[in-house]
């Protein structure tokens, strides 16, 4: 038995023979530096007080991070059991801390193109504290410029009457966090929506014109079979959305699945191994292609050309992105920053009138790149023409070494000034990034 670890320390990959099984830690890469990086000293205050640059784009994501159960598989900050009192105390902390943002030089009159509600469940809110946030939220960053507004929902906390009011509200993309159409499956993973709510909340959606609906699913789930992940697959092509997410299963350390390996001494995730998974992605992929969608980055496909996902890009071209919420984190002014990790201290900071921010890191130069550079690089091909103008960097060039091993390998090609991934290279994206990492920021924990 040999182990091939992830540069990120975590060895999420455990080679066994040919087989690449699932064991704990992180393999999907949402930013860089890695968060284990972040500290309380590295927090940059004195970038909120400093002009913005009109040239960048401005963003906001929002995160509820409330459920009705907690997933077993589930890495967020999410809490569950809590109270309308509970509830309504956290929104009224987000409007706060929205509206101290809003006084700050660097976002103070700034319009953003996007929102993101996160979570959690988005769709936990009650109809009328839905309306209170988006009141609040439009108040201190007004929406005129807005071109793409999503929220994550839970099917079965959705009722006719939410829909509609999510759609009144001005939600263009809702996102139905479906993960799988089995039951048991569900059941097995502790998810709080049942098979049968999924179609009833995607019908109301549908009738009620929202211009994008996202469908998400999980390839490799605890109990997860051949038979049945093409049944998923035949289902999701069924209701046609516009866009379909398909994520990876991984195993992070903050999750009820490690947590009964680590009680039963087990190394291996009880998962679908990596090839497994890989396989069953391209399969979904291959099927939605031939319905006329387009695969769009290493987890979505999408029907028509005109099929946005703002967020995603604005996060990933280095826009400014102010994060409001437990543990939300944003990027603003070539700085990251990370509020307060638990719902007490977060609240009662703002409660009395602070920032809820726990850590930070300012980026270098270089990292910056690393950052957009890798992150750009989900989406399957990346011209270099936009680094070299941004940064004054040839990435042919800064990142050749890894770029030969890889073309050498088939994961990608390097041709003029386009690099492309190839499917299989794609499928894996999360894994290989690591290759571009400075140094120091491989062989630790990701978060």
């Amino acid at each position: 038995m040999s182990t091939e670890k992830n540069p990120d320390g975590n060895a999420p990959i455990l080679q066994v023979g040919d087989r690449e099984e699932t064991t704990v830690g992180n393999y999907f890469v949402s930013n860089y530096p890695p968060f284990s990086f972040w500290t309380p000293e590295g927090v940059a205050r004195e970038r909120l007080d400093g002009s913005p640059d009109p040239s960048v784009p401005f963003g906001l994501y929002v995160h509820i991070p409330f459920c009705r159960r907690r997933c077993d598989f589930c890495y967020f900050r999410v809490y569950t059991g809590r109270d309308a009192k509970d509830v309504e105390r956290y929104v009224q902390a987000v409007i706060t801390e929205m509206r101290l943002y809003a006084a700050l030089p660097l976002v103070q009159g700034r319009k953003p193109q996007f929102v993101y509600f996160g979570g959690g469940t988005p769709s936990f809110l009650a109809a009328d504290q839905l309306r209170e946030l988006f009141e609040g939220l439009q108040e201190a960053f007004p929406w005129d410029d807005v071109e793409e507004v999503t929220f994550e929902c839970e099917p079965g906390t959705l009722d006719e009457g939410k829909i509609r009011t999510l759609r009144e509200l001005g939600v263009t993309r809702l996102s139905l966090g479906v993960e799988n159409f089995n039951p048991e499956i569900l059941e097995l993973n502790n998810r709080a929506h049942r098979a049968k709510e999924i179609g009833a909340a995607y019908e109301q959606a549908r009738a009620m014109g929202f211009p994008q609906i996202n469908i998400d699913l999980i390839a490799g789930m605890v109990g997860e079979t051949e038979e049945n992940w093409r049944d998923c697959i035949a289902k999701t092509r069924a209701m046609a959305p516009e866009a379909v997410t398909i994520y990876q299963m991984e195993i992070p350390y903050n999750t009820t699945v490690y947590e009964r390996m680590k009680d039963g001494g087990d190394r291996v995730a009880p998962v679908a191994d990596w090839k497994t998974k890989r396989r069953w992605v391209a399969d979904a992929f291959a099927a939605l292609e031939s319905d006329g969608y387009r695969v769009g980055s290493a987890y979505t496909a999408v029907k028509d050309e005109d099929v946005s996902f703002l967020y995603r890009d604005g996060l990933w071209y280095g826009a400014d992105m102010l994060g409001i919420g437990v543990a939300s984190f944003s990027h603003l002014r070539g700085a990251h920053f990370q509020n307060e990790h638990h719902l007490d201290p977060y609240i009662e900071s703002l409660e009395r009138g602070a920032l809820p921010i726990h850590r930070g890191m300012v980026l270098t130069d270089d990292e910056r790149l690393i950052r957009e550079f890798a992150l750009q690089l989900k989406l399957g091909s990346v011209g270099t023409k936009y680094f070299q103008d941004k940064f004054g960097v040839d990435v042919r060039v800064r990142f050749g070494e890894v770029l030969r091993q890889y073309e050498a390998d088939g994961w990608l090609k390097v041709e003029d000034d386009r690099i492309t991934f190839s499917r299989d290279g794609l499928l894996q994206v999360d894994r290989l990034l690591h290759g571009f990492f400075n140094d120091e920021h491989r062989g630790a924990r990701y978060a």
